[in-house]
């Protein structure tokens, strides 16, 4: 299954993610959100936040 996966370049940490998929995406100190729980997509849905990411900065790796 594919996981989710921010672009570091590309996000600008409005925190959309993170309060689509909580247990997922949290925007850190340093303004970006990182992926806290890449087997969590199952409590959300992992997609709509990267559908609804202004700066399209999530992506989805095998």
């Amino acid at each position: 299954m594919s996981k989710p996966e921010v672009d570091w370049d590309a996000c600008e940490g409005c925190s959309t993610c993170e309060e689509l998929c909580p247990e997922v995406f949290k925007v850190m100190d340093n303004g970006k959100a990182h992926v806290i729980g890449p087997d969590k997509c199952n409590t959300c849905n992992c997609q709509e936040a990267a559908n609804m990411c202004p700066d399209q900065a999530i992506k989805f790796v095998d």
